[in-house]
This record gives C-alpha cells, sequence and structure tokens, in this order.
C-alpha cells in the first residue's frame, strides 16, 4: 500500500531525541497475535479461542476447561446467572471458563465477505468476584471496514468481525451464537466458518518515564505528523480559536500527499459544481471553525508496533460519516483510552486492519481522540463506512445509541470537530456533498451520491449505526458546526 514514511532527517534525530514520549510498563504482557516482539514490552495482550458446538452442553459449563487458570465453578456459583434460550443443533459458542484477564470482547471469522447472520451473547465474570453479569449482545455488524477493493482489503489479511463490546476487567467467559432462523440457510449453514473469541486486554494506562526510551520508527512518525500543530512526542493537540486556527488550512498536504484513490479504483469526482468549496479557494480558508483539543495517539497510548508502517491518503474530505463503535456505555471516561486501545487492537490484530478504522473518537465527556494515524489535519483514509471511506472521514462516539441518549458533551463535540475538519477542505457541514460508492448495500460501486456533509452511518450503508439516539442528533451538529464556521 502507498504510504509516506517519516523523513530521514527526523529518523536520523531520533537517537538524540529527549522528548516527552510514554514509556510502556515493563509488567505488560504480550499477545501470540503480535507481529513481533520489540525491545521494550507492549501494553496489552489478545486472547484467541476458537468457538465449539454446543449440542447436547449446559450453559453451566460443568465440563468447561479452564484458560490459565482453575476450572470455573458451575453455575450454582453464579448469583446473576440469566436464563436464555437452550443450545440448538448448530449453536456455537463457548462454556463457563475461566481465562487471563480481559476488558473487551469480539467475534472474528475467516472469511470478512461471509456474514454472521445470528445473535451473539456473552456474559462475563468481574476480576475479584465470583459473580457473573447478566447477558450482552454482541452487535454482529461488520460493516464498519474498507472497502472490498482497496489495497487495504487486497492484503489479504481481513476477516468477518463483530462490533467489539467493552465489557469492563474480567477473568471468566461464556459464549453462546444463534443462527438466524429466519435466514433461509440450511442447518448449520448460518454461520461463517472458523469462528473465534477475541479477548483483549488493552494493557494499563502509560505513565512518564523519568529517562523516555528513543521512539521506533512509527511512533515517530505518527507524532511527526501532527507537527506543527504540536510539537514531537505531544500527548495533545491544543484547541485554538477561529483565527489561529485558519491557518491549519497550511497543514492539510492537499496536492502534497501521495494518496489510494486512483490505486484503488475510486476517482475522486472533484468536477461537481454543486460542491463545497475546497481548499485553496477564495474563501482562503475563513470557515473553518475553532479547533478543539485532540488528545493524540501518544496520549491514550497506542503501541504503534501493531500497525502497519506508513500512512494512507485520500484526496480530500468532503464528508464526515458519524458512528457509535456499539461497544456498550459501560465505561467511565477515565476508561476511554483503555476502550480505544481496545478497539485498536481489535481492528488490528484480531479484525486484520492496517491501523484504527476512526479517524476521530469522541466519549461521553466530549473529549476528542485522534483515531487512524497519518495526521489530524490531513486527509487520512479510514476504514469506517464501507463502499466510502474515500474523500471523507469517519467520526465514532464511544458507546451504544440505539436506546440511549448521547451526552450533550458528546453532541456539541461532534460539532467542534467537524467544524474545524471540515472547514479545513471548505465544506460546509449544513450543506451536501457527492461522493463515489466503492460499493456496498446501499448503492453499487461507481455510483454517484449525493450525501449531507454530516452524514450517519446508516446513511452510506444500511445499518443501525449511529443508532436512533445519536442519529436524531445530527441536525443539531450540523447547525452548530455551520455557525461555528461562521456561515
Amino acid at each position: 500500500m502507498r504510504g509516506i514514511l517519516v523523513s530521514s532527517t527526523v529518523t536520523a534525530c531520533a537517537a538524540a531525541l529527549t522528548l516527552p514520549f510514554l514509556a510502556a510498563p515493563s509488567s505488560a504482557s504480550s499477545s501470540t497475535h503480535d507481529p513481533g516482539v520489540t525491545a521494550r514490552s507492549v501494553p496489552g495482550s489478545t486472547q484467541s479461542l476458537p468457538l465449539v458446538p454446543l449440542r447436547g452442553a449446559s450453559h453451566g459449563g460443568s465440563h468447561a476447561k479452564s484458560h490459565s487458570k482453575k476450572r470455573t465453578a458451575g453455575p450454582s456459583r453464579s448469583k446473576n446467572r440469566t436464563a436464555g434460550p437452550e443450545p440448538t443443533s448448530t449453536e456455537q459458542g463457548l462454556p463457563q471458563m475461566e481465562v487471563k484477564p480481559f476488558s473487551l470482547v469480539g467475534i472474528v471469522w475467516d472469511d470478512a465477505a461471509a456474514e454472521l447472520r445470528g445473535h451473539a451473547q456473552v456474559r462475563t465474570r468481574p476480576v475479584g468476584t465470583r459473580d457473573w453479569a447478566d447477558w450482552q449482545e454482541v452487535s454482529t455488524h461488520d460493516d464498519d471496514r474498507p472497502d472490498t477493493d482497496s489495497t487495504e482489503a487486497r492484503a489479504g489479511r481481513l476477516r468477518g468481525s463483530t462490533a467489539p463490546l467493552w465489557v469492563g476487567a474480567s477473568d471468566a467467559i461464556q459464549v453462546r451464537v444463534r443462527p438466524d432462523a429466519a435466514s433461509g440457510r440450511t442447518p448449520g449453514g448460518s454461520l461463517p466458518a472458523g469462528m473465534r473469541l477475541e479477548l483483549v486486554d488493552p494493557g494499563v494506562d502509560r505513565a512518564r518515564s523519568a529517562a523516555p526510551p528513543v521512539p521506533s520508527e512509527n511512533e515517530l512518525a505518527a507524532s511527526a505528523a501532527n507537527v506543527p500543530l504540536a510539537p514531537l512526542g505531544a500527548t495533545e493537540i491544543p484547541a485554538l480559536g477561529k483565527p489561529e486556527s485558519e491557518g491549519d488550512v497550511e497543514h492539510t498536504g492537499v496536492g502534497e500527499l501521495p494518496t489510494d484513490d486512483e490505486e484503488d479504483g475510486y476517482p475522486p469526482d472533484s468536477d461537481d459544481p454543486d460542491d463545497s468549496d475546497r481548499p485553496g479557494s477564495a474563501d482562503g480558508g475563513r470557515y473553518v471553525g475553532p479547533r478543539p483539543r485532540i488528545v493524540t495517539r501518544a496520549g491514550w497510548g497506542a503501541d504503534e508496533s501493531l500497525r502497519e508502517s506508513g500512512f494512507s491518503y485520500t484526496g480530500a474530505v468532503r464528508a464526515a460519516f458519524v458512528h457509535h463503535t456499539a461497544s456498550g456505555n459501560r465505561y467511565s471516561c477515565s476508561q476511554s483510552a483503555s476502550v480505544i486501545r481496545g478497539i485498536y487492537r481489535y481492528h488490528v490484530v484480531s479484525s486484520g486492519w492496517r491501523d484504527l478504522g476512526y479517524n476521530f473518537l469522541i466519549d461521553k465527556c466530549g473529549t476528542v481522540y485522534e483515531g487512524r494515524s497519518g495526521g489530524v489535519a490531513r486527509p487520512v483514509k479510514g476504514a469506517h463506512t464501507l463502499g466510502f471511506n474515500s474523500n471523507s472521514m469517519g467520526i465514532a462516539v464511544l458507546g451504544t445509541y440505539g436506546t440511549t441518549n448521547p451526552s450533550t458533551a458528546a453532541v456539541d463535540a461532534v460539532a467542534d470537530l467537524t467544524a474545524w475538519k471540515l472547514g479545513l477542505f471548505g465544506a460546509n457541514p449544513a450543506g451536501t456533498t457527492s461522493l463515489v460508492s466503492g460499493g456496498g448495500n446501499l448503492f453499487k460501486k461507481g455510483t454517484k451520491v449525493r450525501l449531507k456533509v454530516i452524514s450517519g452511518h446508516r446513511d452510506g450503508f444500511s445499518t443501525e449505526c449511529p443508532g436512533d439516539r445519536l442519529y436524531r442528533k445530527l441536525g443539531t451538529a450540523r447547525t452548530v458546526a455551520a455557525r461555528l464556521q461562521g456561515r
């Protein structure tokens, strides 16, 4: 895949840097999934367990094998046991078993194009207790992913995957996946082959080291992509008022960065006379909104050794697709960095993506986090809206918002972020734009589609994302973002 690497000048200076990069705790464990072992330990790990037929098995799992610990006791030990449907001949899962501690769970399978037409449920046991939590649904959608014909997809590493679910620190798990009886498939044919349970430990939050190590090339490159918005090694990019933020237009890299779009076969579609103004227009960036404070990848503790080196760019950012992560709302704002590290590891290690799929993430307290690496002001190509990853950005609000209202702070942050980032590319948050579909379940590949500049994921793909409650708030975000741009 095309990309840009850190310049040789910056690389040559790495050994001499005494920057506030963050040191990983020496006690962190590594996963057999990880691409390699670095000179210093990295945070987090991934346990991957194959699902098995549950034919004739009891949900108590009295004969379950233990992983890393003693065998888990049967259902009599569980005070919070929730009754559920009995296993069928085609049900797969895992009986109760103890495992190494984890905080995020998901299910993956071999064929990225196969659908999991069914229902997946998990229940977990919090660390330090003998009581099991209630059963939770795992969202089986897998439409937050790279475009089918993109270079990222053609690399051959992609797996099908559910949405990740944040369950908090847990040390025991039980899983059941039932095929959808209405799918019309023959018995046993509804569930994709090679299903595996992925248990993600995001690691502990990093602490500043008194003697920071020399950053790796990937760490240095990820940080250098945000210069001069912030110095090398910065854990956050500061907020700026509107007049100062207008100067960020100079740092988008439009016309200077190599892009993947032509190689992937998705033309930039830059000849539409009705589109919003683009960088370099007569407006001169005067519609750029104030820059919000953004926590960098170093700030949330990204393990840069997991992702591919280099960056992937698109032609411009002409639309923003808003998502929810469908990872549940059982997290505190102090855990947001851990949730993001878990999703990052799940996207890369478990699902086979080159990097975290979303360009930005926002928590319930309204904090904005840098997502996929390559520079927050630049047109980084994400893997968030199947069919429309070119000329767009993906913003994911941490949580699930089908029946739960998003916080006012989160909606405000969506408006703040889009006012700034869309403004860098001349896009009006209250307007519309045209994008060319890369292929999905709503629009065939090559179809020119008129979309709102701030759209929900469901506008480009048939999905429940970003949840009804968050989707209803997008009109407010559009109005506020346009006002912040001075329109």
